[in-house]
């Protein structure tokens, strides 16, 4: 059975074809620059990458000539080969702990949640709205970044405002990256060759946006991102946790409104904004070793906040029986792992420095006689929104 796995971005759509329950992946790609000039589109499939430029207006377009190009190509015969579309949806509110079928009512739902994740669910809405009028036969599901962590107790994700916010808005820890964290979380279990009922781990999602969960028995208790993705770890361009009163401080003295100083938090922050120079962990990275003060200083800042993290969520699960890093850097950056684990010596967790070189692969790379596991485990968010839809199709 064919399954697309879809990303839909405000100006970009990304996807997976899937031959299920294989899961085997017949072909992959994007489409960026949607309504911009000159739009890419990129498709992969038995190992060649195909190139092109066209204008794309809009996501309905988008939709269109990514399933032509996968008739032109002859991945598949017939469009009515592809039994189901799952989309990835950033923002499940407290409705939605699970996967779900989309209906007219699921979709009445994630559009007043869009007011909740303003930049992200219109556009997952757009992806659904047109894959749903191309593919009319396809079971469309909705999988969202938030769902995994709607097992949090309420003293993980309320906040200490007042109860009134809460109960009229909304307003508590959501957590996000959920698909990501699920993922790691059961390719672990597998490595320490253990079930979920009684393993205890933290998992450390660090890419462009970054976060760290603690998962007891299977399910997420505690995450660091927020009411929005901006909370927590500092990460490429988000500053992460900060004082709130910084904000109409800053607005004062830079003379700025509260969505240029938001945005300032957003966009012009965490490694950028300390470094001076980039966001990427590897700009960071040859500056540290170059001797950049400003890199040195940035890097610092990055690895402290994800020890404290790990710290706190330590002594929340009592113990721990593995670190998982995953993601761009996570996978990617054994310098940026060692940092974090020598870091945490109280901890004694040691690495086999010959192991940690690995990059976007699966392996442990602790030593024998570390007290606490590390694993490196590349995630794979599409796959898991293919296995959810066939779960829910079927």
């Amino acid at each position: 059975m064919k399954i697309l796995s879809v990303n839909a971005g405000s100006s970009s759509l990304k996807f997976q074809l899937f031959e299920m329950p294989e899961e085997k992946v017949i072909a992959s790609g994007k489409i960026e620059r949607i309504g911009l000039p000159a739009s890419i589109i990129t498709v992969k499939t038995n190992g060649e990458k195909r190139c092109k430029e066209k204008n794309v207006h809009d996501h309905a377009e988008a939709v269109q000539e990514l399933l032509a190009l996968l008739l032109d190509l002859k991945i598949v015969a017939s469009l009515d080969e592809i039994k189901g579309v799952g989309h990835r949806v950033v923002h499940g509110g407290e409705k939605f702990s699970d996967s779900v079928l989309i209906t007219d009512e699921v979709i009445a739902e994630i559009d007043k949640l869009s007011e909740l994740a303003p930049l992200h669910n219109p556009a997952n809405l757009i992806g659904i709205q047109a894959f749903k009028q191309v593919l009319p036969n396809a079971k469309q599901v909705a999988v969202f970044d938030t769902a995994f962590h709607q097992t949090m107790p309420i003293e993980s994700y309320l906040y200490p405002t007042p109860y009134s916010w809460y109960e009229k808005y909304g307003i508590r820890r959501y957590g996000f990256h959920g698909t990501s964290h699920k993922y790691v979380s059961e390719r672990a279990y597998k490595l320490l060759g253990k079930g979920p009922e009684g393993t205890k781990l933290i998992t450390i999602h660090l890419g462009n946006g970054a976060s760290v969960t603690a998962i007891k028995d299977g399910k997420s208790i505690e995450t660091s991102m927020g009411f929005t993705p901006l909370a927590g770890l500092m990460m490429g361009t988000r500053s992460g946790d900060v004082d709130p009163s910084i904000l109409p401080f800053a607005m004062q003295k830079e003379n700025c409104t509260f969505e240029e100083a938001l945005n300032a938090l957003n966009y012009e922050s965490g490694l950028k904004g300390i470094s001076l120079i980039s966001s990427d962990m590897r700009d960071i990275l040859k500056g540290v070793n170059e001797g950049n003060r400003q890199c040195i200083l940035a890097f610092n800042l990055y690895v402290k906040r994800v020890c404290d993290y790990i710290g706190q969520y330590y002594i929340l699960l009592g113990g721990c029986d593995a670190l998982v890093f995953t993601a761009g850097i996570g996978e990617n950056s054994g310098q940026t792992r060692q940092a974090i684990i020598d870091r945490l010596g109280v901890l004694e967790i040691r690495l086999d420095a010959e192991a940690n070189q690995v990059m976007g692969q699966e392996c442990v790379v602790s030593t024998s006689d570390s007290k606490i596991k590390v694993l490196v485990i590349p995630t794979n968010e599409e796959l898991v929104i293919a296995r959810d839809t066939l779960r829910l199709i079927s």
